[in-house]
């Protein structure tokens, strides 16, 4: 936004600030901390502390130095980003509702050097390919009309950082952090979220969807879900006759897979169980889009995962299978596992895992309006205060766009 714009609105900043900062602290770390977010708010090419102190100083007309105020704010200043994301979600729970869509995805944060910490050669949706950067593990709260980031973590790549204490400790990683996979951070995000009283479906993609450790911690957690998975996981028919446990022979162990669970036995991928049944997909309209409705088709099951069935092992509990055949396309397109409850329609299946939309909507405003990715620093505490401070600022925007619709008479 425009500086006049902003100036207008530092009083509504500060009572925002007022609800959702606990105390951070030596005294002054809240004027830095709405400075930082006036200057994230304010419109520029780059979200840098540099950057955005040059601007403000011009605004502000001020002899002070802004940027080294801001860095040490940022990298040196110890205030726990803990208990700010807390007040955040509790704030947004009372502020849009305890339940939604909770996506757990990570984004990555392009870098040109290699000391940034967690920063390597790695895979990033954002780059479309392997490229040295940041990743970031990252929970978004999403209802029918509005997505906030609520949380976020740093993932550290096991081989370069996770299994490095001098490179660890170099960056200020706390001890006792270090390699995790991105579904356990994911998890962990999941976990604080509902003890800050947030609740509501997991939506995830396929890398963390794939992954049964997670599937299982969520259904153990009492978390519904639809996750997406790749073509090439197996499954059998929730209903499939698997035989009887043998009866015990006297010898040896006694028996306790059904008979026809054994090395060596067979089941269809998900792409399979597809192709096998494509007279059953049907048309499916979710929402309306920019260009109008939005649809295509889709067929839902009740299954069984069985990706170990081939080694032996007994195919998992029952849950649903959603995949995507777009009309005209040779082949399914995408799949999901949910463990919503077997009545629950097509259609609230479909506009279930089709909320993942509102995570890239939430990135482009994260990183194109509010620098989520434009952190110069190299430390552990400079990331996560960048990172926290850009949450605030998101989900200022969004709560102010809200207000703004109930006064105008429409239903929020």
């Amino acid at each position: 936004m425009d500086a006049k714009r902003l100036q207008r609105l530092r009083g509504e900043l500060g009572r925002y600030l007022d609800a959702v900062l606990p105390d951070l602290g030596r005294q002054g770390r809240r004027s830095w901390a709405e400075l930082y977010l006036r200057g994230l708010l304010l419109d520029g090419r780059r979200k840098s502390a540099g950057a955005t102190a040059e601007r403000l100083q011009r605004i502000d007309r001020t002899g002070h130095d802004y940027e080294q105020g801001m860095q040490q704010f940022l990298s040196q200043s110890p205030w726990d980003e803990r208990p700010v994301r807390d007040h955040l979600a509790r704030h947004v729970g009372h502020t849009l509702g305890s339940e939604g869509l909770l996506i757990v995805d990570d984004t990555g944060f392009p870098k040109q050097g290699t000391h940034s910490v967690g920063v390597g050669r790695q895979y990033s949706g954002t780059l479309g390919k392997v490229g040295n950067c940041q990743i970031g593990v990252t929970l978004q709260f999403a209802t029918q009309r509005e997505v906030v980031c609520l949380d976020a973590e740093l993932y550290l790549p096991e081989e370069s950082w996770g299994n490095n204490p001098q490179r660890l400790q170099a960056a200020g990683v706390p001890e006792g952090v270090g390699y995790r996979p991105k579904w356990q951070i994911g998890l962990t995000l999941l976990e604080r979220a509902k003890a800050n009283g947030l609740g509501g479906v997991v939506l995830t993609d396929s890398a963390y969807g794939d992954v049964t450790e997670f599937r299982q911690a969520l259904d153990a957690e009492g978390w519904r879900y639809c996750v997406g998975i790749e073509k090439t996981l197996k499954v059998i028919a929730a209903d499939a006759d698997l035989g009887e446990v043998p009866p015990y022979a006297g010898r040896g162990r006694p028996p306790s897979r059904p008979e026809k669970v054994r090395p060596g036995a067979t089941s269809a991928s998900v792409l399979e169980w597809a192709q096998g049944r494509a007279r059953e997909f049907r048309k499916v309209t979710w929402r309306e889009g920019s260009k109008g409705k939005l649809s295509s088709r889709f067929a839902a099951w009740r299954v069984r995962p069985a990706h170990k069935l081939s080694a032996g092992q007994e195919p998992l509990a029952p849950c649903g299978l959603l995949v995507v055949w777009p009309e005209g396309e040779a082949a399914p397109t995408k799949y999901f596992f949910s463990n919503l409850a077997a009545s629950t329609s097509l259609r609230q299946l479909v506009r279930t895992a089709k909320g993942r939309w509102w995570v890239e909507h939430s990135y482009k405003e994260l990183k194109d309006e509010l620098g989520l990715d434009h952190f110069e620093g190299r430390s552990w505490r400079g990331w996560q205060h960048h990172v926290t401070l850009v949450m605030l600022a998101y989900a200022f925007l969004v709560l102010r766009r809200r207000q703004r619709r109930g006064k105008k008479g429409v239903t929020t």
